[in-house]
Parts: structure tokens; C-alpha cells; sequence
């Protein structure tokens, strides 16, 4: 039985530093691929990515290592329960910083358009251009609010006006993209919570394996 908890214990800890891959491999990817020059293709990703909490992301995910490697020697040690409770404080940590990280998201999505209009305020003629372009609209709220840009996509002001603005398929594109990433990291905190159960059962398994051995080191003694 023993054997088996330790073999369960192991692979929620080998999930939760894959966790920890996951989430450094994504930030570091969607790092490099901000960089990029914006085109129609990237540029409406681009920008929601940039707004992603990225660095809090690494952050979290050199703490999942830390907390992974501090696993090694609880593993490899069967009388050692000091290191698990540490795991165990670390992986609530952990999982808290997830959530939180979710939850920002989250609250961004409950004011999207607004959160959108101060981002669209920021950037450059042509990049509002290419948003014109994917979103086949002209301006933000609409063609005077904030201004268009003159493109292929709003040539004129009585063709500007004739169109929305790309608030709406903005937001509806940053509300889809939002909701997949806290839905992961929700996911991730879900294996998180798993792996600390697990570790509180090898603490339990410990102890009592511990209790054991004193009782039948007292009995031999009797003897």
C-alpha cells in the first residue's frame, strides 16, 4: 500500500512540475512572439498577449521548480516529513498565485471593451490600421471615437461611418482568448490542489509507518 501511495504521490508531483514547464514554456514563447512585426495575421493576438501577466507567470513557475526539486529528497528520504510539510506550504503558495493570476484575468473580461479602448488609445496609426483591417471596421467605438486611421479598410469619412467600430469584434476576440487562459490556469491550480492532497497523504502514511516502528521498537525492547 505503501508502495502505491508513494507511486500516486509521484505522479501528481511529476504533473505539478509539468505544470510549471507549461506555464514557463508559454511565457517565454509569447515573450519572443510580442516582438514580432505586427502584421494582419498576429496583430490582434499580439497585443491581447502583451496585456497577459507574463512575468508573474515565470515567476510562478521557478517557485512549481523549486518546490518540485524540494520533492526530491522528501522522496528520496522515508523518514523525512519536514521537507513535505515545506512542499506542502509551498504547492498552496503556488496554487494561490495561480489563481490570482486567473482571477486578474478574469476581471479584465468584466470590462473588456473599456480595458480594450485604452489599449487601442496606445497604439501606433498603423497598428490600428491592421485592427481595422482584421475587423473590417473603422475606429474604436466608432469612426470619430477615437478617430480612424484613412486605410484601404475606411478610405473615406462617409466610408468610415458606414462601417461599426471595432470595438465589438475586439472584444468578442480578447473575451475568447481570455476565457481559454483562465480556464487553463484554473486547471493548472486543480492539479495543484491534487498534488498538496497527495503529499498530505504520504505525510499521514509517514506517521503512521513512524508510530509503528516506535511501537514495535518499544516491544522489542520489552522483550
Amino acid at each position: 500500500m505503501a508502495n502505491k501511495i508513494l507511486l500516486v504521490y509521484i505522479v501528481f508531483d511529476l504533473l505539478f512540475a509539468g505544470n510549471g514547464a507549461l506555464i514557463l514554456a508559454f511565457s517565454l514563447i509569447t515573450k519572443n512572439h510580442i516582438k514580432q512585426t505586427p502584421t494582419a495575421h498576429n496583430v490582434a493576438h499580439n497585443i491581447l498577449l502583451s496585456q497577459a501577466p507574463l512575468t508573474p507567470a515565470i515567476v510562478n513557475a521557478i517557485l512549481i521548480f523549486f518546490t518540485f526539486l524540494i520533492s526530491i529528497p522528501a522522496i528520496l528520504s522515508s523518514r523525512n516529513r519536514f521537507l513535505l510539510r515545506l512542499q506542502s506550504w509551498l504547492i498552496i503558495i503556488c496554487a494561490l498565485f495561480t489563481l490570482v493570476i486567473g482571477i486578474d484575468l478574469w476581471f479584465f473580461t468584466l470590462r473588456t471593451r473599456a480595458n480594450l479602448g485604452g489599449v487601442w488609445g496606445h497604439q501606433s496609426a498603423d497598428v490600428q490600421s491592421l485592427l481595422q483591417g482584421v475587423f473590417n471596421c473603422c475606429g474604436y467605438t466608432n469612426s470619430q471615437t477615437p478617430p480612424f486611421v484613412t486605410d484601404d479598410t475606411c478610405p473615406t469619412v462617409a466610408a468610415a461611418a458606414a462601417k461599426l467600430g471595432c470595438a465589438s469584434g475586439f472584444a468578442l476576440l480578447a473575451n475568447h482568448f481570455d476565457a481559454i487562459l483562465f480556464t487553463a490556469l484554473f486547471g493548472v491550480a486543480g492539479i495543484d490542489a491534487f498534488a498538496f492532497l497527495a503529499v498530505v497523504v504520504v505525510l499521514k502514511d509517514r506517521a503512521e509507518r513512524m508510530r509503528f516502528r516506535v511501537i514495535d521498537e518499544k516491544g522489542g525492547n520489552g522483550i
